[in-house]
């Protein structure tokens, strides 16, 4: 599982494979009629070394968040993997099968909705690295990838079972070879006729984007003068921008401090931004800033008392549009980072909001948006991305039906040093591409910023640590693809029929203790 993740390995073809160990364990112990928390336990091991292995980087930015994210993630795995064991064991062995399938899905499904939401890991994404193969994301989004992978470890499963378990011969298993072969022939083929075949849609604009390359740690907040910060970005742009561009982009948090939005324009950021705005034609600026509002009455888990009066101040992570014509407009991140800018559940115990990790900025849940929003105008419409809302296809789906017509991404991926996890946050951009037809432009303080055609390619990237900046033509498409309508409604059936199977296994459960109980009494 590990090494074919990418950048913890990238040896991509061995996923179809990866499960079929635990499925003999699992397989195993229940011949021989072990206790059921003997699988938890070696299933609870295999997903801790996934974690692990995939996401040893989180440590670079904060141990203790690491630590939950390794052990709880890996509990929630293996309790989803335990109850298809659990339906396996109490319904039958075909419809266990069946309910692995449903319950993973189902589960992956949930990890993207509820208050731990953590879908780094979903097997989907293990084909970022190569776009080629799964185009039909547009249909499906990356639940569809988990699907495929599954789907063909249990086909492998099954034949290794036959072959080495039963002893079975070589010459009967054809009917396995031939379902594995049309499992990964036909999904692989259809796509890779797609992405040979695919041109990008709709009118290209001129788009610049930069990357500073300031240190977070060090420089960022407090370290470096933040108009040295927005001097050093807009030099760069500088030297790429030309009459034709209409788009410029800068990272996330490029303006490092809270600014009260009400006075946003008597802000020296802003007018040192138009200053160097008005040598930039028509071009329009996204960028990253740190952001505050203040309200007359508690708002939302994140309003917090002002301290010397009256009302309460919400803190945001945004993202500003502003042009030379004096428009400005403010989207707040609204997918936030589980335990840098949200905490869970804290509506119900509000003291754990004192366990907040600081990474820079306010500390606390911050404000979000209640829904999906984009940045339109007369002539453009585009979904602003802050970091890891990229990672969430759905939701970019929602920005994509509001009219958005480009992905423009805006990111801080210097928190873990150079690792694979700022290679793995770039990758699964290009599903997001492939999955509503929409190129990418993503702009990274450091790491990798680049530009994404409507089907997955790299067209152009910055190496790591490096102060540039980019410019490229990006293709406004206004047509919204299956998936960007439909968003995860594979999840949603899965998940649902997965809930039912299990409650059919509680039934199936409860019966015979009911009717031993029964024969008891009668004797």
């Amino acid at each position: 599982m590990v090494i074919s993740f990418p950048y913890t390995g990238s040896l991509t073809p061995l996923v179809f494979v990866a499960w079929v160990p635990l499925l003999i364990v699992e397989h195993s112990i229940t011949v021989a009629k072990y206790r059921s928390r003997k699988i938890f336990l070696h299933s609870y091991l295999t997903f801790f070394i996934y974690n692990l292995g995939t996401t040893w980087w989180i440590w670079n930015a904060d141990e203790s968040g690491a630590a939950m994210a390794f052990i709880f993630n890996s509990l929630l795995m293996a309790i989803a993997f335990q109850l298809f064991h659990f339906c396996k064991k109490h319904i039958g062995r075909k419809e266990g099968y069946i309910g692995f399938l449903l319950i993973w899905i189902g589960f992956e499904y949930l990890h993207f909705q509820w208050e731990l939401s953590y879908p780094w890991l979903t097997l989907g994404n293990v084909f970022s690295i190569h776009p080629s193969w799964v185009q039909w994301y547009s249909y499906t989004g990356v639940l569809g990838g988990s699907l495929w992978i599954l789907s063909a470890n249990l086909l492998f499963f099954r034949l290794v079972e036959n072959r080495f378990l039963k002893k079975e011969k070589w010459n009967i298993q054809t009917p396995y070879f031939i379902l594995i072969g049309l499992m990964l022939f036909i999904p692989l083929s259809s796509s890779l006729f797609t992405y040979y075949n695919y041109t990008d849609q709709g009118k290209k604009v001129e788009v610049v984007i930069s990357q500073p390359n300031i240190d977070p740690y060090n420089d960022k907040f407090g370290g470096l003068d933040p108009k040295l910060q927005l001097k050093r970005m807009a030099d760069e742009v500088d030297k790429k921008i030309t009459p034709n561009t209409s788009f410029v982009l800068a990272p996330e948090t490029a303006i490092p401090y809270n600014i009260d939005e009400a006075i946003f324009k008597e802000t020296t950021p802003y007018a040192y931004l138009q200053s160097r705005l008005k040598n930039w034609g028509d071009a329009v600026l996204l960028i990253g800033s740190s952001t505050m509002k203040t309200f007359d009455k508690k708002r939302s888990r994140a309003s917090k008392k002002i301290q010397s009066g009256p009302g309460f101040l919400e803190y945001y992570n945004t993202s500003v549009l502003m042009d030379t014509s004096g428009n400005l407009g403010f989207i707040h991140k609204s997918k936030l980072v589980l335990g840098v800018e949200f905490i869970p559940f804290s509506h119900w115990f509000p003291t754990i909001e004192d366990l907040s990790i600081d990474l820079g900025g306010s500390t606390g849940s911050l404000g979000k948006e209640k829904e999906p929003m984009i940045f339109a105008g007369p002539d453009f419409a585009f979904a602003p991305s802050i970091c890891y809302e990229s990672i969430y296809g759905e939701f970019i789906g929602e920005q994509c039906k509001k009219g958005a017509e480009a992905i423009f991404i805006i990111t801080n991926d210097g928190w873990w040093g150079d690792t694979p996890g700022y290679k793995q946050h770039a990758s699964f951009a290009r599903l997001r591409a492939i999955e509503h037809r929409r190129c990418v432009a993503r702009s990274a303080n450091t790491g990798i910023s680049c530009f994404i055609n409507q089907r997955g390619d790299v067209l152009q990237k910055t190496d790591w640590w490096v102060q540039t900046a980019l410019k490229d033509r990006v293709a406004m498409n206004k047509t919204n693809t299956f998936y960007s309508v439909q968003g995860d409604g594979l999840g949603r059936v899965f998940a649902f029929t997965s809930l039912l199977l299990i409650l059919l296994g509680i039934v199936r459960k409860i019966k015979p203790i009911q009717k031993i109980v029964k024969e008891k009494g009668e004797a």
